[in-house]
């Protein structure tokens, strides 16, 4: 019994969302479709796992577990009714640690008109601040969608289409308090590769950008890719003892985790326990056999699943 890391994929962010509905319709305003639902009606809680699938797709018609780049939607049934209930997006205190989810699109700034005209709000607006090359447009739940533009951004100025179809799910945000300890994770255990870094000194922080992409050398272009992991590290929080990032899963609640397919998951569950790693769900525990989650050294989960086009299991 023997895992490939190789053939793994980073499969899924998994976001908790108040209304399905408004959520599925603004993710298919931005080119994405519906690949499956599974209601889970005794849990009282839905799925929806949505992912770019026309012909120019990366992985058109695929099985979802033979995917990278998925947003799977949460949903809680009697959320959507509760006039309290709100979503953590991640982004501030007590709930921060998950940052964004980014789409790379074709023409950024038609992009950024094409959900603006259909009255989507931005966090920051292309003309905001300095960096005139990526937006953030808000989901109906305030989660932080990065918009990065494949082609150059200058030549794109005066394009006044867009075609959501060739959008990518390029990459999930999440910080990180300690970068050593992440990247030997997400390498080492998770077997991802380290793609790209951009350093910034002058603003105290580093972004690192992984995946599972065979072939691929450190330092390429990751804007065209889908299903990356970006990983934030803020200068000295490595240092602070008292120090925690919130992992989506405690109040207040929001992002869920990101879950990896592999090629053989219980030969991949037995190389986690070698290398010791900490569990939130071993394949043994409680009646979902086929589900596991390992903890990041920040507590985020992580899920493991079969990739069924290479082995059947569980028959999603």
């Amino acid at each position: 019994m023997a895992t490939d890391t190789s053939k793994y994929k980073l499969n899924h962010t998994m976001l908790r969302v108040k209304e399905p509905q408004r959520s599925v319709k603004f993710y298919e305003h931005l080119g994405m479709s519906l690949l499956q639902k599974i209601p889970q009606p005794e849990a009282k809680f839905d799925l929806y796992f949505l992912a770019y699938d026309s012909p120019s797709a990366v992985s058109p018609n695929a099985h979802w577990s033979d995917r990278q780049g998925i947003i799977e939607l949460t949903h809680n049934y009697g959320t959507e009714n509760d006039s309290s209930y709100s979503i953590n997006n991640g982004n501030s205190d007590p709930g921060k640690g998950f940052g964004h989810i980014c789409i790379s699109v074709d023409n950024i700034q038609a992009a950024c008109q094409h959900i603006e005209d259909a009255g989507y709000k931005f966090q920051k607006k292309l003309s905001d601040g300095r960096m005139r090359h990526i937006a953030f447009a808000l989901d109906p739940d305030g989660y932080w969608v990065e918009l990065a533009s494949y082609n150059d951004s200058e030549k794109t100025e005066g394009i006044k289409e867009t075609d959501p179809t060739k959008y990518r799910m390029n990459h999930s945000m999440i910080r990180v308090k300690d970068h050593t300890k992440s990247l030997k994770f997400y390498q080492d255990v998770l077997g991802m590769q380290l793609l790209r870094t951009n350093e910034n000194p002058s603003a105290n922080f580093n972004l690192y950008f992984l995946g599972y992409v065979p072939g691929a050398n450190n330092d390429i272009n990751t804007v065209p890719l889908e299903g990356l992991l970006e990983l934030t590290w803020n200068y000295g929080t490595e240092k602070d003892e008292n120090f925690k990032y919130h992992n989506g899963n405690a109040e207040p609640q929001g992002f869920g985790h990101i879950c990896i397919t592999v090629d053989d998951l219980d030969a991949a569950c037995k190389r986690f326990e070698d290398l010791g790693v900490n569990w939130k769900k071993r394949l043994t525990d409680g009646r979902m056999k086929n589900v596991a989650f390992v903890l990041d050294p920040d507590d985020y989960w992580v899920e493991v699943v079969q990739n069924e086009k290479l082995k059947e299991r569980a028959n999603w």
